[in-house]
C-alpha cells in the first residue's frame, strides 16, 4: 500500500490542502501599499496605501491635482510607480492575467467615430480575449441605455451617450473589478441615477468597484468606504459611518444667557447666527447627551423652540479634512 508522502511527514494531504485553499477568503480586488510617484520636482503620489474588497464599492475623493487619476493609472499598470506594490485580484498588477479581469473607464477617452456602438463593443471583446456571446453584448448595451443605438455610428453620439458606451466597454468582458474615473461627468440627472443603479447591481454580483468622482452626493449614496487624497497623500479613509461619525445639533432658542451659551459650548464646537445655534457633537457622545443639554438649557431659563440632530454630509466632512491643519489627526 502506497501512503501519501505528505501524510508520512505529518503534513496535510494534497486533497486537504486544496480544500483548505478553497475555503480561504478570496484576495482583495485591489491591494496597494506605499505607492509613490514623482514627475520631476512635483510629487504626484506619496505613500498611498488602501484596499478594495470583493463586492465592495470604494470612492476615491479629493481636489483636482490630489493624485487620484495617477493612483488609478498606477493600479492598472499604465504608470510605473517609483516605489510601492500593487496586487489586482491576488496577482501582481503587471500580470496580464490580473488586468484581463479588470474593466476600466478612463476620465478621457475617444472611440473611433466611424464604428457603431456594437462594433466598438465587439472590438473590445476581442482585445480582452474573453468569449462573450452576442446576446450578452446586446444586454450590456441595453444595461447602459443604448439598446436602440447599437447600429449608430459613435461620431453622432453626444458626450453623455459616449459616456454610456464607455461604461458598456468597461463591463462587457465580465470583469471582477471595475475602475471608473469620473463615470458621470457628462451625464444628466437620469444618467447619473442609471449609473448609481448599475453600481449597486455590480455590488450585488460581488463585483468590486473603485470609483473616482467629484459628485460627492453620488459617492455618498453608493460607496461602502471612501479614501480621501490630498496633495498625493491619504488624508483620511474609512467607512461612511466612521468618516461621518460626528453629528451636529441645531437648536432655535430664545433667552440665551451667557451661562446658557457657555453650557452649549461645553457640549461641542458652537456656532451662532441670531437665535439659531449649531453644536458639533463629539463622535463618542452617549444617548443622554442631547436630553441632558436640553434639560440644562430649560433649567437656565432658555425657551427651546426647535432641536434638530443632523449628521454632517460627506461634502462637509471632506472640506473639514482638506482644510485641517496638516499635523492634525484626521482619521
Amino acid at each position: 500500500m502506497n501512503a501519501d508522502p505528505t501524510a508520512r511527514q505529518g503534513g496535510p494531504s494534497l486533497d486537504s490542502a486544496e480544500r483548505l485553499l478553497a475555503e480561504l477568503p478570496p484576495a482583495p480586488a485591489v491591494w496597494c501599499s506605499g505607492l509613490r510617484k514623482r514627475y520631476r520636482r512635483r510629487t504626484a503620489v506619496d505613500d498611498v496605501s488602501f484596499a478594495v474588497g470583493r463586492g465592495e464599492v470604494v470612492g476615491l475623493l479629493g481636489p483636482n491635482g490630489a493624485g487620484k487619476t495617477t493612483v488609478i493609472k498606477i493600479l492598472l499598470g499604465l504608470v510605473r510607480p517609483d516605489a510601492g506594490d500593487v496586487l489586482l485580484l491576488g496577482r501582481p498588477a503587471r500580470d496580464p492575467r490580473a488586468r484581463a479581469r479588470v474593466g476600466y473607464l478612463p476620465e478621457l477617452f475617444r472611440y473611433q467615430p466611424w464604428l457603431t456602438a456594437a462594433e466598438v463593443l465587439d472590438l473590445h471583446v476581442r482585445l480582452a480575449g474573453v468569449p462573450v456571446p452576442a446576446r450578452e453584448r446586446r444586454e450590456c448595451l441595453a444595461m447602459v441605455g443604448l439598446a436602440d443605438r447599437a447600429g449608430d455610428r459613435v461620431g453622432g453620439f453626444s458626450k453623455g451617450m459616449q459616456q454610456r458606451l464607455g461604461l458598456a466597454v468597461a463591463l462587457v468582458a465580465r470583469p471582477e473589478l471595475v475602475v471608473l474615473d469620473e463615470p458621470t461627468s457628462a451625464l444628466d440627472p437620469i444618467g447619473r441615477a442609471d449609473v448609481r443603479d448599475l453600481l449597486l447591481s455590480l455590488k450585488a454580483r460581488r463585483v468590486a468597484v473603485l470609483l473616482n468622482s467629484h459628485l460627492i452626493g453620488e459617492v455618498e449614496r453608493v460607496c461602502d468606504r471612501v479614501v480621501i487624497l490630498d496633495k498625493g497623500r491619504v488624508a483620511a479613509s474609512g467607512t461612511l459611518a466612521e468618516l461621518l461619525g460626528r453629528r451636529e445639533l441645531r437648536l432655535r432658542l430664545d433667552g440665551v444667557s451667557a451661562e446658557a451659551e457657555a453650557r452649549l459650548a461645553a457640549a461641542g464646537r458652537l456656532t451662532r447666527s441670531g437665535n439659531s445655534f449649531t453644536v458639533a457633537l463629539p463622535a463618542d457622545q452617549d444617548a443622554a447627551t442631547v436630553p441632558d443639554l436640553v434639560a440644562d438649557l430649560v433649567g437656565l431659563g432658555v425657551r427651546v423652540h426647535a432641536v434638530e440632530p443632523v449628521r454632517i454630509s460627506l461634502e462637509e466632512r471632506l472640506l473639514d479634512i482638506l482644510r485641517a491643519d496638516p499635523g492634525e489627526d484626521r482619521r
